[in-house]
Order: structure tokens, then C-alpha cells, then sequence
């Protein structure tokens, strides 16, 4: 048996596809959403990351303010900015990204985003909204993955999920969300992390496995059992002499080996990555629906 891919490049064009035609319908009405992003330093990978956001955002017809600070930018010039992008109603959403320099705190700064303009989903409040269940922003690769497997088709309801990673960006919201009762969810979740006995015990018991441990063939075939649905969110770079660049990427798991077994997996690249981008788009166009009171 050799597993069916599920094609995160496909999934993310299909639902940018959809936003485009929303954002379309919301400009008749005069509205445009607006994203703010805020990126302090000259990281590459940030950078990069950011620019294909921008690039993202014109795609699918929203606002963009980009703005690009030097790396000795103030907590006090931050935080004056996201003051004013909150105030902004030509903004619906805030991205700040991260990592920030290391003389900037992180937490105040994402603490300042007004809630309802947070799409990245780490405002505190939304967080304890998305807990119990109410409606808010969700975090973007979390909801990603969600997203992969109910248009995949595979059954949540009632399924074992396994989640290896307990990190606030990606194990434990998307714990929390295949949990919830709602369809695309009420999963039974098994959350595992560095401190877990016997790793392999809580995988082969797995319906679905998702890794988020950040380190390279976290999960084995040996871990998984026959016809396991295997979402991979690690990015790792890995040595590779015969590439040009030196390295390659793969993800937490040992794909080659386990989509013999599974039924669904993820590759990487091109899997879970296209997609966090997308649902950030997504909480961005929904909030400019919700500031204008459309449903």
C-alpha cells in the first residue's frame, strides 16, 4: 500500500481561489480588507516569509501596509505603530512577525494587537476563545492542517489523533481543535511531547498522527500502524551533498518509509507550508466581514 498525498499546494490554491471571489464580492459593497504587517530586522527567512504574504495578499485582492523596521526599531516605536494600525480602519488585520529582536518583548507586543485584528490568532483572549469553543481567529498552521484533513475527506469524528509537539503555534491549538464538538473535529486527542514514555506506544494506536516536533524522523514506520493518516508540519534542514545549496528540507517524519503504510500523508515541502499563509488570508477576509456586520 502506498499512501494518497495530500497536495497542501492544491488545497491552499482552491481556498485562496474562494476568498478571491469573496474579497471581489465585498469590494462591490466598497470594502477592502487590509492586512498591516510589521516586520522589525533583516532576518532572511522572515523576510522571505513576509514578501510572500505581500505577495499572497495582492493574489487575492487585499490591502497590504508593509512596513519594514531596522533592527534597533524600539519596544516603544513598535508598540506606537500597532496602537496606530488598531486604530486603522482601513486594517482588519495585524501581522507582526516573528521572531522580533531580542531586546523587544514578544509577549507585550502581541498583547497590544486588538483581538479583533489579530489573524495570527495569539492574542491571549483568543486563545481562551478558541479554547471553549467560541467563534474567533484561529491559529493559522493549526487551521491549516484542520483544513487539510476535512478536504481530504478523512473522519475526524471519533478518530484517535496524535499529536507530537506541544507548542502554543502548533500542538497544542490543534489538540484543542480536533477536539471540540463541531464537525471537522470530536477526535479523541493524545498529545505527546519530549517528556512522553514510549512515543511508539501512543503512534501505533494512532487514526491520525500529527507531527509538530521540529526535529527530523520524529516518526518512523515503525511507529505507525496500517492506514494511519500522517500529517507532517516539521520543516527541518537536513545536509545534502549533492544539492547545490548544501542541505535539503524534509519534515519530522521518515516519509519515504512510512507512506508504504499509511493511507494519507503530507510531503515536504508542499504539504502543511502552503497552507498557513492561506488561513491567514482567510481570518484576515473574515475579519473585514465582521467589522462591516456581514456574516
Amino acid at each position: 500500500m502506498s499512501a494518497k498525498i495530500i497536495d497542501g499546494k492544491k488545497i491552499a490554491a482552491d481556498i485562496r481561489e474562494e476568498l478571491k471571489a469573496e474579497v471581489a464580492a465585498l469590494k462591490e459593497q466598497n470594502i477592502i480588507p487590509g492586512l498591516g504587517v510589521i516586520l522589525v530586522g533583516e532576518d532572511p527567512a522572515s523576510q522571505s516569509y513576509v514578501s510572500a504574504k505581500e505577495k499572497a495578499c495582492k493574489n487575492i485582492g487585499i490591502f497590504s501596509d508593509d512596513n519594514r523596521l531596522s533592527a534597533d526599531t524600539s519596544e516603544e516605536e513598535l508598540l506606537k505603530l500597532v496602537d496606530q494600525m488598531n486604530k486603522d480602519p482601513k486594517i482588519n488585520g495585524i501581522l507582526v512577525q516573528l521572531p522580533l529582536p531580542k531586546h523587544i518583548n514578544e509577549a507585550a507586543i502581541l498583547l497590544a494587537i486588538d483581538p479583533d485584528k489579530d489573524v495570527d490568532g495569539f492574542h491571549p483572549m483568543n486563545v481562551g476563545k478558541m479554547m471553549v469553543g467560541e467563534e474567533t481567529f484561529l491559529p493559522c498552521t493549526p487551521h491549516g492542517v484542520v483544513q487539510m484533513l476535512q478536504r481530504s475527506g478523512v473522519e475526524t469524528s471519533g478518530a484517535h489523533v496524535v499529536v507530537v509537539g506541544r507548542s502554543n503555534i502548533v500542538g497544542k491549538p490543534v489538540a484543542n481543535m480536533l477536539l471540540q464538538k463541531k464537525d471537522g473535529a470530536n477526535a479523541t486527542v493524545t498529545l505527546c511531547h519530549t517528556r512522553t514514555k514510549d512515543l511508539s506506544y501512543h503512534t501505533r494506536q494512532a487514526d491520525i498522527i500529527i507531527a509538530a516536533s521540529g526535529w527530523p524522523n520524529t516518526v518512523t514506520a515503525e511507529m505507525v500502524k496500517d492506514g494511519a493518516v500522517v500529517i507532517d508540519v516539521g520543516v527541518n534542514r537536513v545536509e545534502d551533498a549533492s544539492r547545490e545549496r548544501g542541505y535539503r528540507l524534509v519534515g519530522d517524519v521518515d516519509f519515504d518509509a512510512v507512506k508504504e503504510k499509511a493511507s494519507f500523508i503530507t510531503p515536504v515541502p508542499g504539504g502543511v507550508g502552503p497552507m498557513t499563509i492561506t488561513m491567514l488570508l482567510f481570518n484576515t477576509v473574515n475579519s473585514a466581514k465582521r467589522a462591516n456586520g456581514i456574516n
